[in-house]
């Protein structure tokens, strides 16, 4: 089995960035001259997955038009989060309510995707259904991590996430089912709530990834990564 529908997440304020997204939505700015949103299109696409929803609220004009530009080969569709933001839980709600299928990989556009996570994301999926799991985070040790100030928030063993030694990054990708969200009503919640939850059950899942991550953490790393 295989993802068909993949959500991006793009409705943040970005404030850390400021003042680069004081005009300009953080999918939008760009490293190596594409736009961190195309990077993650591009990587969805070399996964075989063509259907994308992306949600949008704030500067989100300029979100329609790039998508709209830029035409590319998948059936991408945009859904706003209304009049006010529904933060990541509740974005991710509002599109797989879009959607019949189940399950889904969701990214965070922040991240630097990029062709050396085809294969892990893929082993990622396999491994997703081979053990038929509801949830799975992509995470790092934190050594591996462009921006040294980045602090783990997870441990891992066996494939469960527990806070405990906390050496561990979530680098922004997750395959989720929507039975998950069946208790939550569309409203502004953080994902953070689904996984304490998971957590507290021990039935938060993580597959790790061993590529160096890079993330666009603040205005400061932002200027960093420019000139790798």
């Amino acid at each position: 089995m295989k993802i068909k529908t993949a959500l991006i997440l793009c409705a943040g304020l970005g404030k850390r960035l400021n003042p680069l997204t004081i005009n300009t939505p953080k999918p939008l700015l760009k490293l190596r001259n594409i736009t961190m949103l195309e990077h993650c299109i591009n990587t969805i696409l070399k996964l075989d997955i063509k259907k994308i929803f992306l949600n949008t609220f704030y500067l989100q004009e300029q979100i329609f038009e790039f998508i709209e530009k830029k035409n590319f080969p998948a059936d991408i569709r945009i859904v706003t989060d209304g009049k006010e933001i529904l933060n990541t839980g509740g974005g991710i709600l509002n599109m797989v309510n879009q959607s019949s299928d189940s399950d889904f990989i969701i990214f965070n556009p922040d991240t630097y995707w990029n062709n050396n996570y085809i294969n892990e994301i893929n082993e990622m999926q396999n491994f997703y259904f081979s053990k038929k799991l509801d949830n799975l985070l992509l995470i790092v040790k934190n050594n591996l991590s462009f921006d040294e100030n980045l602090k783990g928030d997870f441990d891992l063993k066996n494939n469960i996430i527990s806070r405990k030694n906390k050496e561990y990054i979530f680098i922004g990708c997750q395959i989720l089912n929507k039975r998950l969200f069946d208790k939550n009503n569309l409203s502004n919640f953080s994902i953070s709530e689904i996984w304490n939850d998971l957590n507290d059950k021990n039935k938060l899942n993580g597959f790790e990834s061993i590529n160096k991550f890079y993330h666009l953490t603040d205005y400061e790393i932002f200027k960093k990564l420019k000139d790798l």
